[in-house]
């Protein structure tokens, strides 16, 4: 794997592997349209597909579709080709040395928030989930990287993130619009569109 076994990054894929194996392929999950098995076969596509990396990263920006849609292709194609159980141990492993995503820098800027958020997919898709408290630690991980993920979310009339487990932190995107105060983790889920499940307060 790319990342450290006490890393954040490493720990929540884990986590989510192993969540992934007990629900099954069938289970719902918080992204629209997609089971368990689409989730598991998407992280393990953009972990040993690198000509599926532009199509993630251009896929909400005017254009991007089209690449986005060899990208969904490609996680189509592995479900139907490979047992789920199979998909789920790809992602356990992470990414194979050659791959882009096995960078030390690719892991750092973009796996924090993408198992912590997929994570949270799966867990607050089910029956009676509960929040589950991160530590400090690695709620500062969440909070360093929460602009950058924040800048579609905030649009024209900007956004101004504010942390309530820590007085005084928060952070500007644009003009001051909006204010979303909670912790780092249901910030990042409400800036990436999961404003149903994210416990925050909107003013």
């Amino acid at each position: 794997m790319s990342a450290s076994p006490r890393s954040l990054p490493a720990r929540e894929r884990a986590a989510l592997a192993d969540l992934l194996d007990a629900l099954g392929p069938e289970a719902p999950t918080c992204c629209e349209g997609w089971t368990t098995a689409h989730l598991a076969a998407h992280l393990a596509v953009r972990d040993r597909r690198p000509d599926a990396l532009p199509g993630y990263g251009l896929e909400l920006l005017p254009g991007g579709g089209r690449l986005a849609w060899w990208s969904h292709r490609l996680e189509d194609r592995l479900r139907a080709s490979t047992p789920y159980a199979e998909v789920v141990e790809q992602v356990r492993n992470g990414p194979p040395a050659w791959s882009p995503m096995a960078l030390p820098a690719a892991a750092a800027a973009f796996d924090t928030a993408e198992f912590a958020i997929h994570h949270e997919d799966v867990r607050r898709a089910q029956p009676g989930w509960e929040p589950r408290p991160l530590p400090r630690e690695e709620q500062d991980q969440l909070w360093a990287g929460l602009a950058l993920h924040a800048r579609r979310a905030a649009g024209r009339r900007g956004l101004v993130l504010r942390r309530s487990d820590v007085p005084g932190a928060e952070k500007r995107i644009g003009n001051a619009g909006r204010t979303v105060t909670g912790e780092p983790l249901e910030l990042m889920l409400w800036v990436s569109g999961r404003r149903d499940v994210a416990r925050v307060e909107v003013s």
